[in-house]
Formats: C-alpha cells, structure tokens, sequence
C-alpha cells in the first residue's frame, strides 16, 4: 500500500521539477520514484538514517524523513542538493502524511465495518466506536453484495471505487475471496432508487467481467448496528436467485416473493408436499419442451393466445401439450389454482436439487 501511495504522489512531480524524487526504506531500497526505472535500485541512505536529523544533504542528494509506516522508516530523496530540493521534500512529505492520514482513517472504517459484516462486534460497543470514529449511526443504507463464483478480480472494487467516489458515505469493503460489499448512504435529497443502482452496478461488472457474479441488493436500514441484517439479506438473495432466477444477475431480497418462503422450508415438507400433490413421479416425467410451455404460459398470465404467439406454435399445438401435462399430473393450467400449485411445485423441486448438488 505505501509504495502505491508513495507513488500516487510522485508522479504527479515528474514532469514539475528538474531533478528525480524518490522514497527509500531504512534499508536503502528505492521504493517508489518519478523514474519507474529506479524503484527497486539500492542507494546509499543508511548514513541519512543513522544521523537521526529530519533533513541532510549528503552525496550530492537531498533527504528528507518521513518518519515510520508498519514499523519501518522510511525517508525522501532527491537527485540534487539544492535549496529547491528541500522545498520539494518538504512539500511533498506532507502530501504524503495527508495521504497516509486519510488512507488511515478510511481503512479504520472499513475493518470497523466489516467487524459489523461478520457480527464480529457488540451493539454497544458499535455505537462507541462509531462515536469514535465520527461515523453516524443512523443513516439510510443498503448492502450491495457482489457475490463471486470462483473468486474475485482486482478491477472489480476499483471499478466500484470509481462508481462511488464518496469517501465518507459510501464504502467499498472486501468481506472475503468470493464477496465485496458496498455500502450504500440514501440519505438527503436525490437518492438513487436502491434496484436501479443495483442494476448500474452489474452493467458497469458485465464490461470488466463480462459473467460470474450476482449483485445481491439487501433490506434497507436506519441503524448502524443492522447492517449486519442487510448483508445476510444480500446473501439470502444472492442464493435465492441462484436457485430460482439463475439468468439473473441482479436480486432483490425485497422482491424475491414465494421463492423466499419455499428457501425458508425443511427439505422432509418440500418433499412430503410433492408426494401429496402428483402421483408417484408425475413431475419428473416432464421433458424440456414441456417445461418449456409452463414457463411460457406463466410468463404470459396463463394466456393460450399470447403464448402460442410468443413461442411460435399453433393454438392448438399449445392446447394439445396443456392437455398432455393435465394428464400427467392431474393440473390443468388453464385454472389459476392448479397453476399456482405446479409453479410452486416446479420451484420446490429446484430447491430440493440445489440441497442435493449442495451436499
């Protein structure tokens, strides 16, 4: 981190000044310098550091202490011992240190946040530190939960960084190797509608990856101390779509409807359900073509005439295969309440898969 910082900051001098500035560890290596060519090189800076003085010049250079980062000095230096040279290590220690400081307070509310995340804090004890930290309590949020199949790539929280350039409202918090949170201030005037974001999200995700994520949009909170819900809620949602909605890559946990309430079953009542309702083996029985049509006819509200359009097959054709699955199962779908049992059965049965390939 201090080498990026380091380097932030460096290069913006490059082109302003006639010499190289640079910053080197106790140890004498070039960490970072406005000649990339030079990072990495050994120069002679253990007689600056042994002086103990904040400023030298030595060796037709310039140095200048930055003071201790992660328990290691560290100093500037510059190509030139010159006056100017000293103004320029000065200036350019205190942008660093500014830098340092804010990168310092930002990564104490992000690690602050992700104790919340992981429930790893007690409430009282959250509103302390948050007193501490000046960090409000109550504010309108949401967790925005970027779920990795396989693992997560670096552009991605940069991505989210240059989406939500707030600092001191929103936070980008990498939970582990397969999830990064945002978390996402509503308050004031002008708030963004929480799914719309949701969406900006994952188009910004499909240009940088193209595929193998899930946006998990959770519940909305007032506290601090419920973040925590949130983020389970963004979870629930994430795994909840993967089982219903797999073409999704974006899921509300406030939409998810009767797919949250099949999640929340025992397998043993999902399983007795489907015994009670088709005969032995009925539902396995329907092939891909066939569920297909059910798909379709619940896609266009049970409508016989709007569906044989939208997949391309005569009226009949459909009424034919309606008949089929009514005698395969006992439903007709052309009555809302047996429609309603087979899509709710037909959702049980992904849910019974997703245990089984789970365990």
């Amino acid at each position: 981190m201090l080498a990026k910082l380091f380097q932030g900051i460096l290069l913006e001098l490059k082109d302003k000044v006639p010499f190289d500035i640079g910053a080197v560890d106790e140890g004498g290596n070039v960490v970072s310098c406005t000649d990339l060519r030079k990072i990495g090189d050994k120069i002679d800076a253990g007689g600056f550091f042994a002086t103990g003085l904040e400023n030298d010049r030595t060796g037709g250079m310039t140095f200048y202490r930055l003071g201790e980062f992660d328990d290691r000095a560290y100093a500037l230096f510059a190509t030139e011992s010159s006056d100017l040279a000293d103004i320029v290590c000065k200036v350019t220690a205190v942008a660093i240190s500014n830098s340092k400081s804010l990168y310092d307070e930002k990564h104490d509310k992000q690690s602050f946040i992700k104790r919340i995340l992981s429930d790893n804090i007690l409430p009282g004890d959250i509103y302390i530190k948050s007193r501490e930290m000046n960090f409000p309590a109550v504010d309108e949020r949401i967790v925005y939960l970027i779920s990795f199949r396989e693992g997560q790539d670096v552009t991605v929280s940069e991505a989210l960084a240059s989406m939500f350039p707030d600092r001191q409202n929103d936070f980008i918090v990498t939970v582990n190797e397969k999830e990064i949170v945002l978390l996402k201030s509503f308050s004031g005037a002008g708030a963004p509608d929480p799914v719309k974001l949701g969406e900006s999200i994952d188009q910004r995700l499909k240009k940088e990856l193209g595929s193998g994520y899930t946006v998990g949009i959770g519940s909305g909170v007032s506290q601090l101390k419920d973040i925590a819900r949130s983020y389970k809620d963004a979870q629930v949602a994430v795994e909840i779509g993967n089982v219903f909605d797999e073409g999704k890559t974006v899921i509300n946990f406030e939409s998810l409807g009767i797919g949250r309430l099949i999640y929340q079953l025992p397998t043993t009542l999902c399983e007795k359900f489907l015994d009670e309702v088709f005969k032995k083996g009925s539902i396995d029985s329907l092939d891909e073509e066939t569920l297909f049509t059910i798909q379709s006819f619940f896609d266009n509200n049970l409508n016989v005439s709007v569906t044989s359009r939208k997949i391309f097959v005569h009226r009949n054709t459909l009424v034919y295969r309606l008949e089929k699955i009514r005698k395969l199962t006992g439903l007709d779908l052309r009555e809302f309440d047996n429609a309603i049992v087979l899509k709710v059965a037909l959702m049980v049965k992904k849910y019974l898969k997703s245990k089984e390939r789970a365990n």
